[in-house]
């Protein structure tokens, strides 16, 4: 008698033909793709929802997976929680530029698994993998060679990777979120978890290391990292995506303590161990509310790497919560040290522009931008601090500041001392949310705050992305810090700059209102 559980979805699956002339006659007419572009109507007034930033269709979304470019077209996968069958599926989306995104059918669905869990994938040249968390019975391996990815086969039909060993006993390794990459053309997986190896016994991030020959049969090897001081004691290794980036390598991951970090360093690929050098966080704080969640990356075929992350909300919306950050490029900008920059073609959304000439910002007074305004826009900027040791942005400001959020820049941390400048201090970026919304239903989150490092010689250079209830700020490009916020007046769409106990210089402020990227 077999006790396995049917975990067949309920939502409605088809198979699509193998051209893509073919496809997209048969996504014309798809029942799920009708149904999609239904929901995305209904949630056409919803003031909080975004509308350059990627969120699902319909429902939920958690973590994006399998982020990759196949056939000259960026796929994004998505935990998606269909309406009929509320566990875990891959949802899909693609994008011509990283920016424009199209919602396709789901992408893979559960059973054997119970749900469809968090993964990545591996393009070859006629086909993708996917690996992924199947809930209830291990790690799974889908593939697909269709020109939209429509089509997925699982590996075997079965957990490749089993939660339990045949004897019924527990593997050394945890077998939770994998990421997969080859090797002299051996395919290799980490396979997320922890260790009790930290103070105390208690409980430190680790990664499993396991390879294979051919998908279906894996061999588990040791703990891949050596030297890991960067994450703390009670992180774990979750979500993790391990490419090459420059002449070294990167392991992003996420904490269920800590939130998105990575590590930089080398791949002793003789020993088969990733010998940590460097390390930093992608948000700075928990990752709930309001937070940076877990990332999706791909190497972008330069050097450096494509990375998306899913935000928390902090605020009941009703039929969705979560959104993706915009596309990041991540590349070396040192040894040590990454460079990030908005990816994809964000400029071609770009709308009525609105600009403000250089002026000086006196010691504490409030400069209001007359005609610089919106809750969609993106705002350029260029500050000669002086010896302010902060400058600030206020936006989604109301006309008389009931509401607004601050983006401030605290110079060397607020120090001026000469000595300590010669020697290079970070400067710190924080987004402040406190006055952020009236709303009773908001959650409140503290100061997102970043290090950057700003020569004593260097401007500093502001891309703010405010998107309804998102604010991303990209600093100089070598920072990136980003929030969800919720804006109840309908009047909170004001910028103004102020200069902390000494006069600082605009030189320059250009702002654009930025177009809906569901709407044709």
């Amino acid at each position: 008698m077999n006790n396995t559980p049917d975990y067949t979805s309920r939502v409605p699956h088809y198979t699509f033909a193998d051209t893509l002339e073919a496809q997209e006659e048969q996504l014309k007419t798809n029942p799920l793709m009708l149904r999609m572009l239904e929901s995305r109507k209904g949630y056409a007034g919803d003031p909080h929802r975004p509308i350059y930033h990627y969120v699902n269709p319909e429902a939920m979304l958690n973590d994006p997976n399998g982020l990759c470019f196949w056939q000259g077209r960026w796929h994004l996968f998505y935990q998606a929680y269909p309406p009929e069958d509320t566990r875990q599926h891959w949802g899909h989306a693609i994008s011509d530029d990283l920016i424009h995104w199209r919602d396709l059918p789901y992408a893979i669905y559960p059973n054997p698994e119970r749900c469809c869990f968090s993964g990545s994938s591996y393009v070859e040249e006629d086909r993708v993998i996917a690996m992924y968390h199947g809930t209830e019975v291990g790690n799974m391996v889908a593939v697909s060679s269709d020109p939209l990815l429509l089509n997925w086969e699982k590996v075997t039909g079965e957990a490749v990777i089993p939660m339990r060993n045949p004897d019924g006993s527990t593997p050394p390794y945890r077998v939770f979120d994998p990421c997969i990459w080859k090797k002299d053309g051996v395919y290799y997986s980490l396979s997320g978890g922890t260790l009790p190896h930290g103070p105390g016994g208690k409980r430190i991030r680790a990664n499993f290391l396991l390879r294979s020959p051919d998908l279906a049969n894996w061999e588990y090897l040791h703990p891949f990292l050596e030297d890991d001081q960067y994450t703390l004691v009670g992180d774990d290794g979750a979500c993790p995506y391990f490419w090459p980036i420059g002449d070294r390598h990167i392991l992003l991951f996420f904490s269920h303590m800590s939130g998105g970090q990575y590590l930089l360093g080398d791949y002793d690929k003789d020993r088969d161990k990733f010998v940590v050098t460097a390390g930093a966080k992608n948000n700075f704080g928990a990752a709930a509310p309001a937070g940076v969640h877990a990332p999706s990356a791909t190497p972008d075929g330069e050097g450096g790497l494509i990375c998306i992350w899913n935000m928390n909300p902090a605020k009941p919306t009703e039929g969705w919560n979560q959104i993706m950050t915009l596309p990041r490029r991540l590349t070396l900008a040192s040894k040590d040290e990454l460079a990030i920059a908005p990816a994809g073609d964000i400029e071609s959304l770009r709308g009525a522009h609105q600009s403000v000439g250089a002026m000086t910002l006196p010691a504490n007074q409030e400069i209001t931008l007359q005609n610089v305004e919106g809750n969609a826009m993106e705002i350029v900027a260029e500050i000669d601090p002086k010896s302010a040791p902060m400058v600030e942005m206020n936006v989604l400001r109301s006309p008389q500041k009931e509401e607004f959020t601050r983006i401030a820049l605290f110079r060397e941390r607020g120090f001026r001392d000469p000595d300590l400048e010669r020697e290079g201090r970070d400067s710190l970026i924080t987004i402040d949310s406190s006055y952020s919304s009236t709303a009773p239903d908001v959650l409140s989150r503290a100061p997102e705050t970043g290090a950057v490092f700003i020569a004593p010689d260097e401007t500093l250079n502001l891309r703010v992305f405010i998107d309804k209830s998102v604010v991303e700020v990209f600093v100089n490009g070598k920072q990136c810090v980003a929030m969800r916020v919720y804006p109840d007046r309908k009047d909170s769409i004001g910028v103004s700059l102020r200069s902390q106990g000494q006069d600082s210089e605009l030189r320059s402020l250009d702002a654009w209102q930025m177009e809906n990227i569901y709407e044709a």
